[in-house]
């Protein structure tokens, strides 16, 4: 099998809103008229009610009802209205998944890329917004994976499951590459910033291509505290296992380890956005 044999099946790939993608490619662009975004997510009807159905929840506790994107901005901030926009447009790109849980999928993909942003503010090596948005999609090739090769999907959740091989052997042994692989050609069909593609593909072993990518390191470190958050480890546990050299690489001092308990209650009230 070859990744472009997934790319082929359009009508299977995840429906990502315009708006969603144009905002990610302005990322990197200094002279992004942001302004001309919110506009564009004004008319996306579906995006601006999930958002402002999020911005007047419990969550933000704002004191007036907010009834515009343009109000929004002015109370959020561009930033914040950007993680919105983006977290909203890939949680609804698909209804049904074979083999995923789809809540539970993108409720894990929101702590990631919150982890991945928290890391991120202390390095000063990796934007802050990059690092959000590549944790949002830092598991978007097995999603594809089981929207175009379900059975080949199955079979390796079955091994992963049955410990017969980690989820990385499993894919190389059965595809001949793997999800973070598909991820990366994905996000290129789409025409993302090539270094959000790059991250995908290497967090898993970033050091498997000689000089680590920080960002892809970072993400890494958001990996493994969202494994460690969801099977409740302990803090001492957590901070044996740190991987010092990852966040070495990831531009973070070797203090992080003692602030790890703040990033262990990282809020991803991001959940609002699939209610």
């Amino acid at each position: 099998m070859h990744i472009q044999d997934l790319l082929k099946q359009t009508d299977k790939l995840p429906n990502v809103p315009d708006v969603v993608r144009e905002l990610i490619q302005l990322l990197n662009d200094p002279n992004a008229k942001y302004s001309d975004i919110a506009a564009r997510v004004s008319h996306d009807q579906t995006i601006s009610l999930k958002i402002l159905r999020m911005v007047n929840s419990a969550y933000f506790g704002l004191a007036r009802k907010i009834s515009s994107i343009d109000e929004a901005t002015v109370l959020l901030g561009m930033d914040k209205l950007k993680t919105l926009v983006i977290a909203s447009g890939f949680s609804s790109s698909v209804n049904k998944v074979d083999g995923i849980n789809l809540p539970e999928f993108w409720v894990d993909s929101f702590r990631v890329a919150e982890l991945s942003e928290w890391f991120a503010k202390r390095s000063d090596l990796v934007k802050p917004d990059e690092a959000f948005t590549v944790g949002i999609v830092h598991n978007i090739g097995r999603l594809l994976l089981h929207l175009t090769a379900p059975d080949t999907a199955r079979e390796i959740q079955t091994l992963v499951a049955n410990r017969k091989a980690s989820r990385v052997k499993a894919e190389l042994d059965l595809l001949g590459f793997t999800s973070q692989d598909a991820g990366k050609a994905l996000m290129d069909l789409w025409h993302f910033p090539k270094v959000l593609g790059c991250a995908v593909q290497e967090h898993k072993r970033p050091f498997a291509q000689g000089e680590p990518n920080p960002m892809a390191c970072v993400l890494n470190l958001a990996g493994y505290l969202n494994a460690c958050i969801r099977t409740e480890r302990d803090l001492d546990l957590v901070r044996e296992g740190f991987p010092m050299a990852v966040c070495k690489a990831a531009g973070l001092s070797e203090g992080i380890i003692y602030e790890l308990d703040d990033a262990l209650v990282v809020n991803d009230g991001l959940s609002y956005l699939l209610h």
